[in-house]
């Protein structure tokens, strides 16, 4: 009786170990991709495109023998515009679904939640969207702009003549991290050029805002001192009311330009750009870009969209957190290829000095140190099919300062990424 129970025991932890090497090699048949945007709340209208951009790409490269030979996997998970939830989704990804990388986030408030879970377990993210800077992680590697690739040139743009010589300027954005940290140093950059407190406003709202007329009888008033442009730093579809507002109080960009960072063609689709038409946005890419990467870039998401049945699919545009996903994935599945595996530690040495040919037209470096993306700085007039006409741009790629020289002390810190959580 003995013998024949333990003849069973050892059938039975036969069965069990063969069970678990065939569910251990069919998990090995695929690379598993964390995908971590807002579906839901006041980010989805940002976020959700990058969600699709993410999953053609990774289409795109499985299209092509995927990498290392084994299929891209994409697990999607929304953190629901919660940024407690974002730590959670992250390490749901990491422990749980054992992803090799994530790509997601879009708000500052949203990654600094993340970031302790990334150092913590050394998982890799890719960061997509322009942020304040003052941050190097080694668990991640930043593909939007840091401000000397986009606010900086922006208000110098502002205040050269082609941009209207603008004296004033009222800083008007969300209230979090990113843009308190990037007024603090438009503010310090405004300083140097002789512009004084007294013609600087700055201004905040919180996430979901929808009341700007009193804001924008505001900005009329401020405008009265002086040429004056308004830099908006303001995310989410709060910049729906917001461009509203403007045209029912009559403000024109020929009166008081607006710069914006974080509007881009997809949260223009939503309202008549007609009354808008000149104001700005300073970016590194946009849809209207004329070559032949991004005509292929453009065409692809727009078969997919159909492909897929996305909402709108007929009307679907891309933009520039969409174009720096793309690069950020396909730069990252190079990187796995050139290290021969999914490790991050040799991933995260391999994605030194990776190139690519991306749709703004230029090839693109991650630098050698600093997890930064080398980028063109463009600013685009909105015209009034919601597009953009590129009025500036620089002749090529500029290299991040993630550490602005406009804030005291950042020229000690060092240019290599250091964890930022204990």
């Amino acid at each position: 009786m003995k013998r024949r129970s333990l003849l069973k025991a050892f059938a039975l932890s036969a069965t069990v170990v063969s069970m678990g090497l065939s569910w251990g090699a069919q998990a090995a048949d695929t690379i598993k991709v964390g995908i971590m945007h807002s579906l839901s709340g006041t980010m989805a209208i940002s976020e959700t495109p990058l969600k699709d951009v993410a999953l053609m790409t990774i289409d795109e490269i499985n299209a092509n023998g995927g990498v290392l030979g084994k299929k891209l996997e994409p697990v999607v998970v929304d953190p629901a515009s919660n940024w407690p939830l974002f730590a959670e989704k992250a390490r749901q990804l990491l422990t749980h679904d054992k992803a090799a990388v994530v790509f997601g986030c879009w708000t500052s408030v949203s990654r600094k939640s993340v970031l302790p879970v990334f150092e913590e377990l050394n998982g890799l993210l890719f960061y997509p969207v322009q942020y304040e800077g003052e941050e190097m992680s080694p668990n991640v590697f930043y593909t939007g702009a840091a401000p000397n690739q986009q606010a900086i040139p922006a208000v110098e743009y502002l205040m050269s003549e082609d941009g209207g010589s603008a004296k004033r300027f009222f800083l008007l954005g969300t209230d979090y991290v990113y843009p308190r940290t990037t007024n603090k140093i438009l503010r310090a950059f405004l300083h140097s050029k002789g512009v004084k407190d007294s013609d600087i406003e700055e201004v905040y709202t919180p996430f979901g805002y929808s009341d700007y007329q009193t804001i924008v009888s505001n900005i009329k008033k401020f405008s009265a001192g002086g040429k004056t442009a308004v830099v908006s730093t303001i995310n989410g579809d709060s910049n729906v009311p917001f461009y509203k507002e403007l045209a029912n109080q009559g403000i024109k960009a020929t009166d008081v330009p607006v710069v914006a960072f974080s509007v881009g063609e997809e949260e223009l689709r939503g309202i008549d750009t007609r009354p808008l038409v000149g104001n700005l946005a300073a970016w590194n890419y946009f849809e209207s870009v004329d070559n032949p990467t991004n005509a292929k870039f453009v065409a692809a998401y727009r078969a997919y969209a159909k492909a897929h049945k996305l909402p709108n699919a007929d009307t679907v545009v891309t933009n520039d957190p969409m174009e720096a996903t793309y690069v950020g994935i396909h730069m990252w599945a190079q990187a796995v290829e050139k290290a021969g595996t999914t490790d991050v530690d040799k991933v995260r040495a391999a994605m030194a000095g990776q190139t690519f040919a991306a749709p703004d037209g230029f090839t693109l470096t991650m630098d050698q140190t600093n997890h930064h993306l080398h980028k063109p700085v463009m600013i685009g007039e909105i015209e009034d099919n919601g597009q953009f006409n590129v009025v500036w741009q620089t002749d090529k790629p500029v290299r991040a300062q993630p550490w602005s020289p406009y804030i005291a002390g950042n020229d000690k810190k060092p240019d290599h990424p250091v964890k930022t959580s204990n």
